[in-house]
C-alpha cells in the first residue's frame, strides 16, 4: 500500500501537458531561468541534491554578464573580470582555490577607489603630460576626506541626496577643501572612477546607500584566465538549454509552468528566476499571476548602471608599467581610464572602461567608432601611440540579455530594496547580484544568492512533500549554507 502511495503521488507531479517538456518523475523538480553565475550555482546545488533540474538560457551560451572572450587567442573577460575581496571569506574562494585559477592583487583594504591602490596609477591632462605621483596621491587622500565629510551631511540631513549634491555641500562648508586648476581635474578623475564602481553617474548614486555593501577583505584579484573556467566547472553535467528565452511564467499550488519564446513549455515544482535586473524592468518576462506590488515596486526602484569595455589589443607595449593609465579633465565625464591587462597577464592589451551616461553615448556607436573613440582617448596621453590590431566592445546596455552592468542604490530608495527582489513568492524564488544585499553587484554575490536560493528552493519544495531532511545540507558538508529565518516586513 505505501508504495502505491508513493507512485501515485510521483505520478501526479508528472502530470503535463501535450507540448510540455516531460521530465522524470522520481525526484522532485526545479526550473532555473538564466544562466549566469546564479542560475548555474542555484541549478548545480539542487542537480547535486538530486533534483531534476532544467536550465533555460536565452543566449547561446552561459554564465551572462561574466563573459570571456578568445577571440585574440587568449582569455579577455567582456565582463565581470575581479574577485573582490581575496579571502577565505568570499563565497568563491573554495571554487577558485580548487581549479587553481592565479590571481593578480590590484589593491589592499584601503584603496580610496576599491580595487586599485593610489601608487598603480599613471595620470595625464589633455596635452600629455604626466600629473605628479604626489599630487596623484595628494587628491587621493583629499578625495577620501571629502567623503567622510559626506557622511557628516548623511548624518544631519534626515531626506537622502545624490554624492554629486552632497560633495557639493561639503565644498560650501568647507572652502579649504575646494580644488582648482590641475588639483580640480584629478580630483574628477577620482569621482569617475567612483562612477565607474558603480556604473553610474554621482548625480544618481545615493548619498544613504553607497556604502552599505559589505566589502571583504584581502583587497581584489583580476582573474588571469578569466571567469569561464569556474563557470564551466559549476555547469558540468547540468541540463542546460541554450537558446531558450523565457518569456512567462505561471505559478499554481501545485507547480510552475515555463514558456519559451518559440512557444514550448517546461513544468515543475518551482522555479528560480535568475535573470538579470534590466531584464525584470524590461517587463519581457511576464509573471502568471502578477508580481505582489512590493516585488514590483523593488524590481522598478533599484538602479541599474552600464559599464563596458572597449579592449584595445596593440602589437606592443609603448605605455608606462602601471596598472592604470588616467585623463583627467574638467569634469567626470571628459575623464577617462585604461586598465593595462600587460601589467597582469603579459598582454599587450589596454581597456577602456567607460561608465554611465559616457557608456550610454558610446553605446550610440558603431563598433568601429567606439574602439576609435577610445583610442582617440589614449592618443591625448601617449601621441605617439600605434593603432590597434584588434578590437572588442561590450554592450551591455542595449544587449536585451543584460539591459544594463549591474545594480546600484539609487537617490531616495532603500537599500533594502535588494532583500526583497530576493524573498521568494510561493515557489517561485530569485537570484542574482541585485538580490544580494551584502554584495550587490559582484560575481560573488551572484554565486551567494544562487546557493542560497536553491536551498531555500529544495526546503521548500521537499516540505511540500514531506520528505524533509534538514541534515542534508543542498551543496553537502564542506560549504556550508546560512539560511537565514524568513521573517520580513515589506
Amino acid at each position: 500500500m505505501e508504495s502505491r502511495v508513493k507512485s501515485n503521488r510521483q505520478l501526479s507531479r508528472a502530470l503535463c501537458y501535450s507540448n510540455v517538456e516531460r521530465r522524470p518523475a522520481a525526484s522532485p523538480s526545479v526550473i532555473v531561468i538564466g544562466g549566469g553565475f546564479a542560475g548555474i550555482a542555484a541549478a548545480r546545488a539542487l542537480h547535486d541534491a538530486s533534483f531534476q533540474v532544467i536550465l533555460l538560457e536565452s543566449r547561446n551560451r552561459i554564465g551572462g554578464r561574466v563573459h570571456t572572450d578568445y577571440s585574440f587567442g587568449f582569455p579577455i573577460d567582456l565582463g565581470a573580470s575581479w574577485l573582490h575581496g581575496v579571502c577565505n571569506e568570499n563565497p568563491l574562494a573554495p571554487v577558485i582555490g580548487r581549479l587553481g585559477l592565479p590571481l593578480y592583487r590590484t589593491s589592499g583594504d584601503n584603496s580610496v577607489l576599491y580595487d586599485h591602490d593610489l601608487e598603480s596609477y599613471a595620470l595625464f591632462d589633455m596635452d600629455g603630460n604626466q600629473v605628479p605621483q604626489e599630487l596623484v596621491s595628494k587628491i587621493g587622500e583629499a578625495f577620501e576626506d571629502i567623503l567622510k565629510e559626506t557622511d557628516q551631511i548623511r548624518k544631519e540631513h534626515s531626506e537622502d541626496m545624490s554624492i554629486h549634491r552632497a560633495i557639493s555641500m561639503v565644498f560650501e562648508r568647507r572652502p579649504d577643501l575646494r580644488l582648482e586648476g590641475l588639483a580640480h581635474k584629478v580630483l574628477q578623475w577620482y569621482l569617475c572612477r567612483m562612477e565607474g564602481w558603480f556604473a553610474a553617474d554621482a548625480d544618481t548614486i545615493s548619498l544613504k546607500g553607497w556604502d552599505q555593501e559589505e566589502l571583504l577583505p584581502g583587497g581584489h584579484g583580476l582573474m588571469v584566465r578569466g571567469y569561464l573556467p569556474v563557470i564551466n566547472t559549476l555547469a558540468k553535467g547540468l541540463d542546460i538549454r541554450l537558446g531558450h528565452r523565457v518569456t512567462k511564467v505561471v505559478r499554481r499550488y501545485n507547480g510552475v509552468k515555463v514558456t519559451v519564446e518559440d512557444g514550448r513549455t517546461f513544468i515543475a515544482d518551482a522555479a528560480i528566476v535568475a535573470v538579470p535586473l534590466g531584464v525584470l524592468k524590461s517587463n519581457c518576462l511576464k509573471f502568471e499571476p502578477r508580481l505582489p506590488e512590493w516585488k514590483e515596486e523593488a524590481i522598478s526602484d533599484l538602479g541599474l548602471g552600464i559599464e563596458n569595455k572597449i579592449v584595445l589589443h596593440f602589437e606592443k607595449v609603448f605605455w608606462p608599467n602601471v596598472e592604470f593609465l588616467g585623463v583627467v579633465a574638467e569634469t567626470s565625464y571628459g575623464c577617462s581610464y585604461f586598465l593595462n591587462l600587460h601589467k597582469a597577464t603579459g598582454h599587450s592589451v589596454l581597456v577602456y572602461m567607460p561608465a554611465g551616461q559616457l557608456a550610454h553615448d558610446i553605446e550610440k556607436m558603431s563598433e568601429e567608432a567606439a574602439a576609435n573613440f577610445a583610442f582617440m582617448q589614449l592618443k591625448k596621453i601617449l601621441p605617439n601611440a600605434s593603432s590597434p590590431i584588434q578590437y572588442l566592445v561590450s554592450r551591455w546596455g542595449t544587449d536585451v540579455n543584460s539591459l544594463g552592468s549591474y545594480s546600484y542604490d539609487t537617490v531616495g530608495k532603500s537599500h533594502d530594496l535588494y532583500e526583497r527582489l530576493r524573498v521568494p513568492v510561493d515557489n517561485l524564488f530569485f537570484a542574482g547580484e541585485a538580490t544580494s544585499i551584502d554584495y550587490p553587484g559582484s560575481v560573488h554575490g551572484a554565486y551567494s544568492t544562487g546557493l542560497l536560493a536553491a536551498e531555500e528552493c529544495r526546503m521548500r519544495v521537499l516540505e511540500r512533500y514531506g520528505e524533509l531532511d534538514l541534515f542534508q545540507p543542498v551543496m553537502g558538508d564542506e560549504t556550508p549554507v546560512s539560511v537565514p529565518l524568513l521573517i520580513s516586513r515589506m
